[in-house]
């Protein structure tokens, strides 16, 4: 049996590939999250960035750019 060692960026494309095939795309993100953390959180920095607009002022956002 021959081994073809992968350069990192095509082992973590094939290595994801193969989890989202057997796991689907949201079990395969769960699954990476349980081995890498991150400093930043989510949560504080989308309240931070994102504006404070219900559904119906982004609808309204949304069509008075596409104007």
């Amino acid at each position: 049996m021959s081994v073809t060692v992968l350069e990192p960026r095509e082992l973590r494309a094939r290595g994801f590939e193969a989890l989202v095939n057997s796991l689907g795309w949201v079990n395969a993100v769960r699954f990476i999250q349980q081995y890498e953390s991150s400093p930043l959180d989510y949560t504080t920095e989308r309240a931070r960035i994102l504006p404070d607009w219900d559904a119906k002022e982004m609808v309204r956002q949304m069509q008075s750019e596409q104007k």
